[in-house]
């Protein structure tokens, strides 16, 4: 699979920066979009690049995305060297960076549960700090409505609104992927990022990022990144890459 020129351009110059963080997430990016999300895996020669990135000098590799903590971890199987961030940033293995706010998590979850309910196809998916409202299996028609009455109730609730593709996410406290990648950035002392995203979710990611930095958008639609490729397997041929440049230096 070939690379964008410039985009090979682009990260075999961070690839030669002695402190780099690569950092990438997983639904979308790193691992297929699936109907069930229980399904999703990601892509094998993805993990090994990265697993092998994590084992280079002056490498950090992590993991960003929406999913739980310990959901991430089941899902993507990576070892311990890669770093996993949950909950759309706000989701360490230390904890949460925010307080969480469970009566408000527990009002919303039987809120999303009436609205899915009374639609086939219309799913919620509990998180530690957040409820997420899926329609992706929904005919067109309860999906909209879905969407819809979901987003009027949300109007009394003091919780940070997310939309994906097919999906609202309510969350109970601030999340912010780009938040994590500072966080990343400084714990690492690193002096560029590398990060892949697909959703809107991870342009709070791109929004971050700074000179010499790199940020790839998967798929269609307008982005703040600098680079784009097609599908997973393209994250998965520019990590080869990076390992590729990294480990001939």
């Amino acid at each position: 699979m070939t690379l964008p020129v410039e985009l090979q351009d682009a990260l075999a110059r961070a690839a030669r920066i002695p402190r780099l963080l690569i950092t990438s997430d997983f639904d979308g990016t790193l691992a297929p979009i699936v109907n069930n999300p229980a399904d999703a895996r990601p892509l094998r020669d993805g993990v090994e690049a990265l697993t092998q990135l994590s084992k280079c000098p002056g490498t950090a590799t992590a993991l960003i995305s929406g999913r739980a903590l310990d959901v991430l971890r089941d899902l993507s199987g990576m070892p311990t060297a890669v770093h996993l961030v949950g909950s759309h940033g706000a989701e360490f293995d230390s904890g949460f960076a925010h307080p969480i706010d469970r009566a408000l998590l527990d009002q919303i979850a039987a809120e999303l549960t009436a609205i899915a309910g009374a639609r086939p196809g219309v799913t919620v998916e509990f998180k530690p700090a957040s409820v997420a409202l899926h329609v992706r299996n929904a005919e067109p028609a309860d999906a909209d409505s879905a969407l819809a009455q979901a987003r009027a109730a949300s109007q009394t609730w003091n919780a940070e609104l997310t939309e994906g593709k097919a999906v609202l996410e309510f969350a109970v406290i601030t999340t912010d992927k780009g938040e994590a990648i500072d966080i990343l950035r400084d714990e690492h002392e690193a002096s560029a990022v590398i990060y892949f995203g697909d959703d809107v979710t991870d342009e709070k990611a791109f929004r971050r990022l700074r000179d010499g930095d790199v940020g790839v958008k998967v798929g269609p639609g307008q982005t703040l990144a600098g680079y784009r490729v097609d599908e997973p397997e393209d994250v998965a041929a520019a990590l080869k890459y990076l390992l590729q440049v990294r480990t001939a230096n």
